[in-house]
């Protein structure tokens, strides 16, 4: 089952993508907001036929004291849009340090300046869909 990780961003939003197999997130690219959410949407819609998805998972900014704060809050009401867009399930993942794992990542890959900008959103995707297939991959099976 393939499945499309999200970064959902105020300017960017970062897109990773799974083996068909659901065991390996691998960056895709960063959707740069067009200013028109239906546009944002679509552009993802795209991608999950283009690229045969079965499941979309999102970041959810969840504040670290574990509460929905505001940003939380929003990402819910966007993600609930995003799921009439694209037509296949979406589920949301705790993003809560998704992006410093991805700054991590780059840091020991050695990556600096206008290019870090423009894939750490894609990473941040990669993390926080790994985290979601490994914690699949480990809950237990009904028999």
């Amino acid at each position: 089952m393939r499945a499309l990780g999200i970064d959902l961003g105020t300017r960017r939003v970062g897109l990773a993508l799974s083996d068909s197999e659901g065991r390996i997130a691998t960056p895709l690219e960063v959707l740069e907001r067009t200013g028109s959410e239906a546009r944002d949407h679509a552009a993802i819609a795209e991608v999950v036929a283009e690229r045969n998805v079965a499941v979309v998972v999102v970041g959810l900014p969840i504040s670290l004291d574990g509460s929905m704060g505001p940003a939380a809050r929003a990402a819910r009401a966007e993600i609930a849009r995003l799921e009439a867009a694209i037509g296949v399930p979406v589920e949301t993942c705790d993003e809560r340090f998704s992006t410093a794992a991805a700054e991590q990542h780059l840091d020991m890959g050695e990556v600096r300046g206008p290019k870090r900008r423009q894939v750490v959103d894609m990473v941040a995707a990669a993390v926080l869909l790994q985290s979601w297939l490994d914690a699949r991959r480990h809950e237990p099976r009904a028999t």
